[in-house]
């Protein structure tokens, strides 16, 4: 069977996250449908993360397996077309080899949240972004920022329902940016524990905002106790934006 990696973008809004679940839409099980649609029998669709309820992704990555030998083109019209009106569009297909594996064969995963510091509500960004009713000083938050590049017990930054078999991760880029009129940050690793990105972007907040001192921050991340995590940050502004491979 000829293996398609398809890469996605998706609005997070309407789902209850990546994965199929009993409780309600899921984007897996929309690509699932869309595929069995386009190949006429049941299909799984297997995908480089999780994203959380009302998490996005400008480019998701996932694999599929199709009966069909179709061109690449043509799978992810088809895709597309049995999609609607789910927000979640195929951006890109490619033919790949049985080795390839959407989650084990990636090398690094890169998340991207957005926050707009303004006391207006949000009109056009209300969802896909974080407001935030104060101003934020990005250049403090990326001083912080840098105490978590490197491999550290991120347990303060984990949440509690945590799956994953240790807290220790490796951060390898992480930056807080003013990006036209918001704050924007960036990290890169190769895997994340649960809400571990939300969970820092809270807490960078309160560095922003003059709560906390990057010493604060810094003093957080050593002690390896959620009680001493800064509020969880809500998923509105969270996107997963690449994943790459070798």
């Amino acid at each position: 069977m000829p293996r398609y990696h398809l890469t996605i973008e998706y609005d997070g809004r309407p789902f209850v996250g990546w994965q199929r679940q009993d409780n309600g839409p899921s984007v897996q099980a929309a690509l699932e449908r869309a595929a069995a649609a386009l190949d006429g029998a049941p299909r799984d669709v297997y995908g480089a993360g999780r994203t959380d309820s009302g998490v996005h992704a400008l480019a998701q990555s996932a694999h599929v397996d199709l009966v069909k030998n179709l061109p690449e083109d043509t799978v992810r019209d088809a895709l597309n077309h049995h999609l609607r009106p789910d927000p979640v569009a195929v951006l890109s297909v490619r033919r790949v080899d049985e080795g390839f594996h959407a989650r084990f064969s990636a090398v690094k995963r890169g998340y991207v949240y957005r926050m707009i510091a303004r006391r207006a509500p949000l009109a056009l960004d209300a969802g896909l972004a974080w407001r935030v009713p104060r101003p934020l000083d990005a250049a403090a938050m990326h001083a912080a920022a840098q105490a978590l590049v490197g491999t550290h017990d991120f347990t303060t930054f984990r949440d509690a329902q945590c799956q994953a078999d240790s807290p220790v991760k490796s951060i390898d880029a992480i930056t807080v940016r003013e990006v036209g009129g918001e704050v924007r940050l960036t990290v890169e690793a190769i895997s994340f524990l649960h809400r571990q990105v939300r969970s820092i972007t809270g807490s960078l907040v309160e560095v922003g905002s003059g709560k906390w001192t990057p010493g604060d921050f810094a003093d957080a991340l050593k002690a390896a106790d959620r009680t001493r995590c800064g509020p969880v940050a809500p998923p509105d502004g969270l996107y997963l934006a690449f994943v790459r491979y070798p």
